[in-house]
């Protein structure tokens, strides 16, 4: 993972969700930082006026962008003494939309890994997760790590990875994950959630040796688990939570919760239960 990306509202969620970043460089091969603000004026803005009849000029646009990058500024400061040494922190000012600003940044710097706060960076006033997290979820090259409001971070040792044993191999994100991982001694668990609980006294490895998904992980001696719970989400978070676990991975594809996560009902559960960072990939 060379390049991070942290959008960044300057609410407490995204600024927690760059702290977030800049700590696990220490546990990673990252070489730069970005901290990038979306800053998107309309046209009629500056062409018609607003209810109070006023019109927005160009000098006060340009103020705006000029405190926006004061503040980039002082959070970069702050990132700075927290970084690995050698790690770059650079900001970036898009006007555009938070989601074109999103799009743009990853393909025009190779970003390898998103980071957003669960919450903030909403227009859509919903309860619960930020409406963002959804919509760049949806859109973004970049596998995204949704950090949850106030977590502080811990060194990732164990990590959690929801999938089925058969089913996802075929869409497993191998680069990625070896990225992430690397070579580090990492505590991976497997988890397939047994919503009918037909493998209830199945011993769950023994499964999974019977798939390919056995051999692609199998440097990372991962432990297998099965868990009967008739609500994926809960099943997951609660596994996570009762074995300590610091990242849940959810892989793209229908038997993560990757897909749940684009059902606003469930996200808002995932940001209300979750207490630890989940990463979506992609």
């Amino acid at each position: 993972m060379k390049t991070y990306l942290v959008p960044v509202d300057f609410s407490d969620a995204a600024k927690n969700a760059a702290h977030f970043a800049a700590q696990l460089s220490h546990q990673t091969d990252t070489s730069d930082i970005i901290l990038m603000n979306a800053f998107y004026i309309s046209p009629y803005e500056t062409l018609l006026p607003n209810p109070d009849m006023l019109m927005l000029r160009e000098q006060e646009i340009e103020e705006d962008a000029a405190k926006r990058i004061k503040k980039l500024n002082k959070l970069k400061k702050k990132l700075e003494t927290e970084v690995r040494e050698g790690v770059n922190v650079r900001i970036r000012l898009n006007r555009s939309h938070l989601l074109r600003a999103v799009v743009d940044t990853v393909i025009e710097e190779n970003v390898d890994l998103v980071f957003l706060g669960s919450k903030g960076n909403s227009s859509a006033g919903v309860p619960g997760i930020g409406s963002h997290v959804i919509n760049v979820s949806k859109a973004s090259p970049a596998p995204i790590i949704v950090v949850p409001p106030g977590y502080q971070y811990s060194l990732i040792d164990k990590a959690v990875i929801a999938c089925d044993f058969k089913q996802v191999t075929e869409n497993m994100p191998m680069e990625i994950l070896h990225k992430l991982l690397g070579n580090q001694q990492i505590n991976l668990m497997v988890l397939n959630i047994d919503n009918e609980g037909k493998h209830a006294t199945a011993d769950a490895e023994q499964k999974a040796q019977e798939t390919a998904l056995h051999g692609m992980l199998k440097q990372y001696r991962p432990q297998y688990h099965y868990v009967a719970s008739p609500d994926v989400i809960e099943g997951i978070l609660n596994f996570a939570g009762g074995h300590n676990a610091q990242l849940v991975i959810a892989l793209p594809h229908k038997y993560s919760f990757f897909q749940s996560l684009l059902h606003s009902s469930i996200s808002q559960q995932l940001a209300s239960n979750s207490e630890i960072p989940v990463l979506l990939l992609k």
